[in-house]
């Protein structure tokens, strides 16, 4: 199969997920107004239709190991990609992410993104931004779910260092939950950045909970570890060597 071939293939399915987002943002609009269950099988049948399509129209499979958690907890995951969030809000039965503020402000993902009770933040204001994190998750968890959140704050390329922010911890010790720490290695077949998608097979693992009570360095260091050393080893099954950034095959 030839590159430009595939960057074809990738452009149609891109095309085709954002037009899916928009049909099926208005096609649910009624039901999702008037239900927060309305909106989250929205965005499940939009997950599902890009996961499904992404396998046929250019050859990504995705696949989820370990134990996903059903109650009350912290998912802190590893993020390279949109298909993480894809895979993982598929995957958890009621997900709310802490997520930029400037996207709850987009046609159609922000008004699912409030239903679902998502928490918005302001990445430029580190001290109030935490502060205002933690008092808008207080009044989110009126309902059960699983608060997902990116410990990096942002989409990493694979193979990058970017320090753990310390957000993470602050939910962890006011929360008092477990928390799940996520890693992943689909950064390698749909980047975070360009059309280009890659066949192969993309997997999610959720890793053993970190229970509630440490001491908050300590459970930084302890996140920080298991995530990263996981997604190393499944970025490794790709053929992707972490130290020269270099992926073979």
């Amino acid at each position: 199969m030839t590159l430009a071939f595939q960057y074809l293939r990738s452009l149609i399915y891109v095309i085709q997920i954002y037009a899916a987002m928009l049909l099926l943002g208005i096609v649910f609009a009624p039901y999702a107004l008037l239900s927060k269950n309305g909106a989250r099988q929205a965005c499940k049948t939009y997950a599902r239709w890009a996961l499904w399509s992404a396998r046929w129209m250019v050859g990504i499979r995705t696949e989820v190991r370990g134990t996903v958690p059903t109650g009350e907890v912290i998912v802190a995951a590893k993020h390279q990609s949109f298909l993480d969030i894809l895979v993982i809000f598929n995957a958890l039965p009621q997900a709310k992410f802490i997520m930029k503020r400037e996207l709850m402000w987009t046609p159609i993902i922000g008004v699912y993104a409030k239903r679902l009770g998502c928490i918005p933040v302001n990445r430029g204001r580190r001290g109030a931004a935490i502060a205002r994190m933690v008092q808008d998750v207080a009044k989110e968890f009126t309902e059960p779910g699983q608060l997902v959140i990116y410990p990096q704050g942002t989409r990493v390329a694979p193979g990058a260092q970017k320090s753990y922010k310390v957000g993470s911890g602050v939910l962890y010790a006011e929360l008092q939950q477990p928390c799940v720490p996520v890693a992943t290695n689909v950064g390698l077949l749909w980047p975070r950045t360009g059309i280009l998608r890659k066949p192969g097979l993309g997997v999610v693992e959720f890793l053993d909970p970190i229970p509630p009570g440490q001491q908050r360095d300590l459970f930084m260091a302890e996140l920080e570890r298991r995530i990263e050393s996981r997604s190393d080893a499944l970025m490794s099954e790709l053929g992707f060597e972490h130290d020269g950034l270099r992926q073979h095959g």
